[in-house]
């Protein structure tokens, strides 16, 4: 479980200690934790609050909005050029060639029309993002991605568009125990042949890592509370 943030932690403090976090828990699994990328989740919050996890290390980030990356990440690669923009939030269609200019992945592929549209702006601009496909573990109606009857059809439909499918993505259930749901999508990603897993938050990341994650989308962990 996520400790709190205290007052007089620093960024590097942060870091450091959701790295060891990931570390205790790769090594329980037997794992590498090189094996796991942190995907530093920087939504709603400003330049300012994400240059300090820069300084310290941090190349992996995520936004939720096309429009906030697009105000944030351009001035924040010119100082960083090797920091890595992941696109965690749901992705409208009409977004997608923005997207793809923008982002080094996206995690939301969960529609066919998204699918189309991605792959148009892949051939259109050359860039190729890692795409993982959401699933909705928990079969949630307010919740993105596509069920898991329907992964099957739209899998092969991002792979007959030529998408660079890294793997699957999940957000399971608030206020259950999360361990089920993400041993759900290991086996499925495992039963389809791919080995990509963006799973795990700041309260389940010991959960994810133990279960296969490769990709832990944390925010509060490390900026405390969304602005």
């Amino acid at each position: 479980m996520a400790l709190p943030i205290a007052r007089s932690m620093t960024p590097d403090d942060r870091l450091a200690a959701l790295h060891a976090r990931i570390a205790a828990a790769a090594r329980i699994a037997r794992r590498d934790p090189a094996d796991i990328t942190l995907v530093a989740v920087s939504k709603t919050h400003p330049v300012e609050a994400i240059r300090p996890l820069l300084a310290a290390g941090q190349r992996d980030f995520g936004e939720n909005r096309v429009q906030e990356a697009a105000a944030k990440w351009p001035s924040l690669r010119e100082e960083f050029a090797d920091a890595r923009l992941h696109l965690v939030g749901q992705l409208q269609s009409n977004k997608a060639a923005e997207a793809v200019a923008l982002a080094d992945a996206i995690h939301s592929i969960d529609r066919p029309s998204l699918v189309a549209a991605v792959a148009r702006a892949i051939d259109a601009t050359g860039r190729r993002p890692h795409c993982f496909i959401q699933v909705n573990i928990g079969d949630e109606p307010q919740k993105g991605g596509c069920t898991v009857a329907e992964l099957p059809i739209l899998l092969a439909e991002a792979q007959s568009a030529n998408l660079p499918v890294a793997g699957l993505m999940c957000v399971p259930p608030a206020a259950i125990e999360p361990a089920p749901y993400f041993a759900l999508l290991a086996k499925i990603a495992r039963d389809a042949g791919l080995t990509g897993l963006s799973m795990g938050m700041s309260d389940d990341v010991e959960q994810a890592v133990s279960l296969g994650a490769t990709h832990v989308r944390v925010g509060s962990a490390l900026f405390g509370d969304r602005a």
